[in-house]
């Protein structure tokens, strides 16, 4: 497995030179003067030079992505064009809210959606399997923003047992961070818990038609055992791939929850950054989402050999 991990790393290698010169050149190669844009209209000449000086504008543009990529390699971000501030670092501060809204969405969704799947496929064509595939397709339908809304005015206005936005870090203590967290966690967690509801009931349904499982029955096991011993852990592959990248697209696309319950976190240093043109930072979140995406990747394929001893990694 070692050696697979390796291989699959320096497969990693060119999958990220190729975002980063896509990153690269979105910004060189866009219609109009980027520094100009950047400035703005009313922009002295000295002000659109200084920022082309800046970026390296008006070196070749091999030379550009060359120090580009040495810098990035050293871990050189550069600065942003409005704070002026090293982009590692508003990065830093931005991405702890992100990853714990991912994490504790994540969480919700596998503990909800895993067993309403497997009690689906066990009740197929009955009343609970019915009502978990109409379940699936609200969840799917109903766009995350409006969720968060009427989780907002159920919870938070009408009931009034959460409070309506706001992040508290977990160095605050648990319950101040899960009296936060979990509100929008529900609300981002939503269409994953839908679309793993949804694999999990599919997974186990082809499972279940297998001999072992008919084998399994027929010795008399206890139906838990013969569900989650036999058919869930030779229908996790499915069910993981799924919920692994389900993560890495919650972690970069969590900006429409952020945005409405007001946590600091990633996806409103996005918006920022979009809003106010930060090439700088923009090209750095998007490299980072990049190499999250590859890691997670990597993750699932070494999760299947933990899931299914059938698989082994030369």
């Amino acid at each position: 497995m070692i050696y697979y991990f390796i291989r699959r790393l320096l497969l990693a290698v060119p999958v990220m030179l190729f975002v980063a010169l896509f990153v690269f050149l979105l910004l060189r190669l866009t219609p109009g003067d980027p520094a100009q844009a950047i400035a703005g209209d009313h922009a002295t000449p000295e002000q659109i030079a200084a920022i082309r000086d800046s970026l390296g504008l008006d070196r070749p543009l091999a030379g550009q992505f060359v120090a580009w990529i040495g810098n990035m390699l050293t871990g050189d971000f550069g600065n942003s064009l409005i704070s002026q501030r090293p982009v590692l670092e508003m990065i830093g501060q931005r991405i702890g809210p992100t990853l714990a809204l991912a994490v504790v969405a994540m969480a919700l969704t596998v503990v909800i959606s895993v067993p309403l799947g497997i009690l689906a496929a066990w009740r197929h064509g009955g009343l609970i399997d019915r009502a978990v595939m109409a379940f699936s397709v609200l969840g799917f339908s109903v766009p995350i923003f409006v969720t968060g809304y009427v989780l907002i005015g159920v919870f938070a206005v009408n009931l009034k047992w959460l409070p309506v936005q706001g992040y508290k870090p977990l160095a605050e203590g648990l319950g101040p961070f899960l009296y936060r967290i979990i509100l929008p966690g529900l609300a981002l967690a939503s269409i994953y818990i839908a679309l793993v509801s949804r694999m999990t009931r599919a997974s186990m349904l082809e499972v279940l038609r297998e001999d072992y499982v008919r084998t399994a029955r027929a010795k008399g096991l206890p139906e838990a055992l013969v569900l989650f011993r036999h058919a869930l852990r030779n229908a996790a592959i499915p069910i993981l791939t799924v919920v692994g990248t389900g993560f890495a697209m919650m972690v970069s696309g969590v900006v429409v929850t952020e945005t409405v319950f007001n946590i600091p976190g990633l996806g409103r240093l996005v918006v920022d950054a979009v809003l106010a043109r930060d090439y700088p930072l923009i090209q750095a979140i998007i490299l980072l989402t990049a190499a999250a995406y590859v890691v997670i990747n990597l993750l699932i394929d070494l999760s299947y050999a933990l899931t299914d001893p059938r698989i082994r990694y030369q």
